[in-house]
């Protein structure tokens, strides 16, 4: 698999190199920064004491004149910008981003008419097994029981709630029957009234190092069940992306999800 990253800056970027690199199925063809990164120029393998003979680039059509599979897990700006280069040279993509907004998610949607991708804001496959358990849950438990979602993450993360926390958030909702957009309660402050039972509550932390920590809890009168799943480093959302490119090798357009790579549907 000849693939190119993007973020080579960021601590994922780092990991996905790293990844790639080690992995004998796949090849290193090019990689990304944004302008004015430090590193452009450098060869992507040296942070890690190793050569690959690829140089970290801003330019985005030699990073993937050669390459079949982008991995992106930068920003949704950044993200839509090498959505288009991507189109253009055939390239698939396994986009990791979070923070999109609905107009973004639609051109997502929409280029996936011509490009096949697997869009999805945590690739672990410990975290798309977890988001099957809290379907069945929420079934069960859909009378009686207030649901939380707690997420910490380290202290450089920009958005909040975390994407993965939003995903647990649709397939709570979609289990139960309910419009997240209007059951979803972001923050408490002052007196806030009684919990209206038909809500899903979300915290959120961050701090320090925290890779990813997400909870849900369901809150019953004498009982709590907590489904939660910690991330102690960020090399099995490597390690997923990479199982997500290989479930795109035979497909030649469509927008996918952890989901349909681990056949969980």
């Amino acid at each position: 698999m000849k693939i190119a990253i993007a973020g080579a800056s960021g601590r994922m970027g780092r990991m996905l190199i790293e990844t790639v690199l080690d992995d004998p199925d796949a090849q290193l063809t090019g990689v990304l920064d944004r302008p004015g990164s430090p590193l452009l120029g450098q060869d992507a393998g040296a942070p890690l004491g190793r050569q690959t003979g690829v140089l970290i680039t801003d330019d985005t059509e030699q990073a993937l004149v050669n390459s079949e599979f982008l991995i992106d897990f930068t920003r949704p700006e950044a993200t839509l910008a090498y959505l288009k280069a991507a189109r253009r040279h055939g390239v698939k993509l396994i986009v990791g981003t979070t923070g999109f907004s609905d107009a973004q998610k639609d051109e997502l949607q929409q280029a996936s008419q011509t490009v096949a991708m697997v869009v999805a804001p945590n690739m672990s496959v410990g975290v798309n097994v977890t988001f099957k358990l809290l379907e069945i849950a929420a079934r069960y438990l859909a009378t009686g029981y207030d649901i939380e979602v707690i997420e910490a993450h380290h202290r450089h993360k920009v958005d909040a709630p975390s994407g993965t926390a939003l995903k647990m958030g649709e397939v709570l909702a979609q289990a139960l029957g309910r419009d997240l957009a209007q059951c979803a309660v972001y923050g408490r402050e002052g007196v806030t009234g009684e919990r209206d039972p038909s809500t899903i509550g979300f915290s959120t932390i961050r701090g320090g190092d925290i890779v990813g920590d997400h909870t849900v809890l369901f809150a019953g009168i004498g009982e709590r069940i907590e489904i939660t799943h910690k991330s102690a480093s960020r090399l099995s959302y490597a390690q997923g992306a990479l199982r997500a490119a290989r479930f795109l090798a035979t497909r030649t357009s469509g927008c996918f999800d952890m989901q349909d790579v681990l056949g969980l549907r």
